[in-house]
């Protein structure tokens, strides 16, 4: 390992952050084997073979007023997406179970749009009641823009994290979306953080971003203090703004995983949607500083089986259940 890469890994370990030169430094410079290897010690150093994992389920979609352009939900792109207010409870509790057979630890309610109402709101309590009733899952919720007031009721429900990404950083976001601001989404983590609700926010990668605006990412991410950050690679969609952009190859997908590990020593990153675009070669992101995955279907794409996903994680020699009887 090269001199640069101890000295940066001491200091972590030390507890001193690194300055973004430094960060970049590393990305550019350093023998990325050398880099992915000193990302996956620092993992096992700070989390043991410690593995997050967490579900979702697409609780309202289809309809979204926002144009986020990498999204199938989005009322402004002619795609087919399913279109429904509320998913059935049954549904939803169901599938819960299902993961929770898994060791899946946490679960979520997802909604398409830019808030969600009062009115659904009171409809997802009974989901909530249900699964605390019913599992052992922490929960979750992604409901897009908070008041303060539907904050608290949704920690009143039960819920103990919420859900934000920033999606790419303030640099880059007019380039994703012009219905909403980066700085809308950070003042919806502030009221999530008063209110005592853990945050979970993190962004896609491959939008056309630079190297140097996915590291932004990671240092916003370190200023707010996220210890969640889910990682998704970009899924082009038929008919979406960015149906056409080419993919980040796997060396690109993999130096960003180290980075957000040297930037976010403490946080779970998090491998979400799009990571089966890499088929086999998903399995070097969680050698290479990832501690966390989102498991199970997304909300418009397709994932990894669950059984596929226990076995990989095993076989990386990672803590987590056995598989469902």
């Amino acid at each position: 390992m090269s001199q640069v890469i101890e000295k940066y890994m001491d200091r972590i370990l030390a507890g001193h952050d690194l300055e973004f030169d430094e960060a970049l430094e590393l990305a550019l410079e350093a023998d990325p084997a050398e880099l992915y290897q000193a990302a996956d010690d620092l993992r096992q150093k700070l989390h043991k073979n410690s593995l997050d994992m967490c579900s979702i389920v697409n609780a309202k979609s289809g309809k979204c007023s926002e144009d986020c352009k990498f999204c199938a939900q989005s009322s402004h792109y002619d795609v087919e997406v399913a279109t429904y207010d509320v998913v059935d409870v049954v549904k939803a509790v169901s599938l819960a179970k299902e993961n929770e057979q898994f060791g899946v630890q946490r679960f979520s309610l997802v909604t398409a749009g830019r808030t969600v109402s009062e009115k659904h709101l009171e409809e997802f309590r009974q989901i909530y009641q249900r699964l605390q009733e019913e599992t052992q899952l922490s929960l979750c919720a992604s409901m897009g823009f908070l008041t303060s007031e539907k904050a608290l009721k949704l920690k009143e429900m039960g819920v103990t994290r919420y859900h934000c990404n920033l999606e790419t950083s303030r640099s880059f976001f007019p380039k994703v979306c012009s219905s909403h601001t980066w700085d809308e989404k950070v003042a919806t983590i502030k009221i999530a953080h008063e209110a005592g609700l853990e945050v979970c926010s993190g962004g896609i990668v491959g939008m056309g971003e630079s190297l140097e605006q996915r590291l932004e990412l990671a240092f916003e991410l370190r200023e707010l203090g996220i210890l969640s950050i889910p990682l998704n690679i970009l899924t082009p969609i038929k008919d979406t703004p960015f149906a056409d952009i080419a993919p980040l190859s796997v060396a690109e997908v993999l130096t960003c995983v180290a980075m957000f590990r040297f930037i976010n020593p403490m946080a779970v990153i998090r491998l979400a949607g799009g990571r089966n675009l890499l088929g086999e070669e998903q399995k070097r992101c969680f050698s290479s500083g990832a501690n966390g995955a989102i498991v199970g279907n997304y909300l418009t794409t397709v994932g990894n089986s669950l059984g596929e996903d226990i076995e990989m994680f095993r076989a990386l020699g990672f803590d987590v259940a056995d598989e469902q009887k």
